[in-house]
């Protein structure tokens, strides 16, 4: 069935609070979704972000960001007031996330929250820590240990607990003991927000689509937890990692510095790690975004201590075998495979096996010089189209920014002229639209006309990215008819 949807990360609904949340903008955004006949809210990862802010580089890949709880409703539940939310310094930039301000605040909150909250008494918080005992117990001892030594990556810690020593272990679960209770309680307002958000998501017609990294950060509870699952030596360090090859846009490669995967542990222990984190993954969203799906085709390995990614090798992935035990204990899988960037043969072969659709950026195909799969009289049914991503500039930026033979090319493409380009991007979004793909996905940056100053995130850079917020009142009620109005042009509105 034909479908739409728009992006938007929680982090940048609007909020008095300095980042979006789980709060009452969440809830209206899900009614406009509906007002504009949208099936689709697709979100970025909303996993706890450490060094560089980047849903892609998270402590765990389980637990959920302490950011998105909304405090509106710790008021209300008595666990903090008013006076102590408001006064304290979020930043007065309503467009910008400052994480800094947000950092030194937020958690000084949960805090007092957790302290008022008596939550030792609580049926419901007991619950939630037994049934989700497999990755809660290290996830928040690796928190209050991490608290402990000041904020440090794991491999910075003693010896001992570094190691998982069990004497250690035991040492710091009991000197720590209240702190690792709070990290519990911060995952149980995390995760009853969020159920009761998804809950009324899909009332109103409205499924999520959620996007899980291929990779782990090395600085994790999953790697510290679990180092037998990736490729370390004996005192826990990577022996390679991952990232790109060099290209035409980056002369000397990506270097992510994610720990790769012991593929051959995993595949020998019926990929139990991976069953366990994707069934979780389908609690939380209804479609599962994978990125960088070529890795498990095959992944590029760099040498541990690189500084940068050209020197790395390729080696191979697990292949067909994973997805097919995955379906054999989950079922038929609603997933969309990211499928950008150089793509062999071989990754093209996997896909069609999965039968999983891929993805198609409109960004990407108006290049003057040769044909592109991603030009829309090149697609089929099965797969996603987009204008752009959280990882490309607007609609409206990138036009400005490409070469004048590409600008033309992609003007004749879209039989308009020069003089009708102030609405370039109703042009692109027009194009995805009409196009045959099952589902189409635009960035709200896009819909809203906006420039470069509202991109997302700009790759291999540290610092600027996951900041833009949409600003209260700027989805109009006369944006939204104009969006469903081209929805059920083009036969993707849910109600007629």
């Amino acid at each position: 069935m034909r479908a739409s949807g728009i992006l938007l990360p929680v982090a940048s609904l609007p909020s008095k609070y300095g980042i979006g949340s789980f709060s009452e903008s969440a809830y209206k955004f899900i009614d406009q979704l509906k007002m504009a006949g949208q099936k689709y809210w697709q979100i970025l990862p909303i996993g706890p972000t450490g060094f560089g802010d980047s849903p892609y580089q998270l402590f765990s890949t389980f637990a959920g960001n302490p950011y998105f709880i909304d405090l509106d409703k710790l008021i209300e539940e008595g666990l903090l007031t008013t006076e102590e939310c408001e006064k304290c310094d979020f930043g007065n930039n309503p467009r910008y996330v400052d994480y800094g301000k947000l950092y030194n605040c937020r958690f000084k909150l949960l805090r007092k929250a957790y302290e008022r909250s008596n939550i030792g008494c609580n049926r419901k918080f007991h619950e939630f820590v037994k049934e989700n005992a497999d990755w809660l117990d290290d996830y928040a001892l690796y928190m209050a240990v991490k608290d402990y030594f000041g904020g440090k990556s794991f491999i910075e810690w003693d010896d001992d607990i570094k190691l998982r020593k069990p004497e250690a272990l035991q040492k710091y679960r009991e000197i720590l003991k209240d702190n690792i209770e709070y990290h519990k309680f911060i995952q149980f307002l995390f995760s009853t927000q969020w159920s009761r958000l998804k809950a009324y998501a899909n009332e109103n017609g409205i499924q999520i689509i959620g996007d899980i990294p291929i990779y782990v950060a090395f600085d994790s509870a999953d790697t510290w937890a679990h180092p037998e699952l990736f490729q370390l030596d004996e005192d826990y360090n990577p022996i390679a990692v991952a990232g790109c090859p060099p290209d035409a846009f980056t002369a000397t490669g990506q270097l992510w510095g994610n720990p790769l995967y012991n593929w051959d542990y995993h595949k020998k222990t019926g990929y139990r790690w991976w069953i366990s984190r994707i069934a979780y993954s389908f609690k939380l969203y209804d479609v599962v975004r994978i990125d960088h799906f070529k890795g498990f085709d095959e992944y590029y390995s760099i040498p541990f201590g690189e500084e940068t990614a050209i020197n790395g090798h390729w080696e191979k992935g697990p292949g067909y075998s994973f997805f097919n035990v995955l379906e054999e204990h989950l079922g038929r899988l609603n997933i969309i495979a990211e499928d950008l960037g150089f793509i062999t043969e071989s990754t093209r072969q996997l896909l069609e096996k999965t039968r999983y659709p891929g993805m198609k950026v409109l960004e990407f195909a108006f290049d003057s010089r040769e044909e592109s799969d991603y030009l829309p009289h090149n697609y089929d049914r099965n797969c996603v189209v987009y204008t752009g991503t959280h990882d490309n500039d607007t609609i409206k930026g990138w036009f400005n920014s490409i070469p004048p033979e590409d600008r033309n090319y992609a003007l004749r493409y879209l039989n308009i002229d020069e003089k009708h380009i102030y609405d370039i991007h109703w042009a692109f979004i027009r194009l995805a639209m009409q196009s045959v793909a099952d589902i189409c996905i635009i960035p709200i940056q896009d819909y809203l006309g906006l420039g470069s100053e509202s991109r997302i995130n700009i790759p291999s850079t540290v610092g600027g990215n996951w900041k833009w917020r949409l600003l209260d009142g700027e989805l109009t009620d006369e944006l939204l008819k104009k969006i469903r109005d081209i929805t059920v042009l083009y036969g993707r509105c849910q109600e007629r």
